[in-house]
């Protein structure tokens, strides 16, 4: 497996992991050596408590990762149901994936009865962008 931590600039404590199995069919391309370099001495300059909580962070997307590969996760039924609603009705498809009335519902709201085409890509936006 390789695991990659890049350290985001947004906040002083936030962090992304992506753990790609070596064996994906995707293929990997090797980062660029000079974000690489970057990386590695941003988190060389961060204290000995914040490397750790972004190492135990790692770790954790790691185990959560395995789990949900032995677990067989393909997109869920969800999902797929999701998709069919975003392209019949698209505000109710951002609304049952938020689960709440909130500007994304009220974007889709908008661009469906605007124009239809607008608020499904919208919604298939909102539905698929957030996995």
């Amino acid at each position: 497996m390789a695991l990659l931590i890049a350290a985001s600039s947004v906040s002083s404590y936030s962090y992304a992991a992506l753990v790609v199995p070596a064996s994906s069919a995707v293929p990997v391309s090797e980062p660029d050596p000079a974000a690489a370099k970057a990386a590695v001495a941003e988190f060389k300059n961060l204290s000995k408590k914040e490397r750790k909580a972004r190492i135990k962070g790692a770790k954790k997307e790691l185990k959560a990762y395995k789990a949900a590969k032995k677990a067989g996760a393909e997109p869920s039924t969800n999902t797929l149901l999701l998709v069919i609603l975003a392209i019949l009705l698209p505000p109710l498809a951002v609304f049952l994936h938020q689960g709440e009335i909130n500007s994304k519902f009220w974007i889709s709201l908008l661009l469906t009865l605007l124009f239809w085409l607008p608020g499904v890509i919208y919604a298939l936006i909102v539905i698929l962008g957030n996995e």
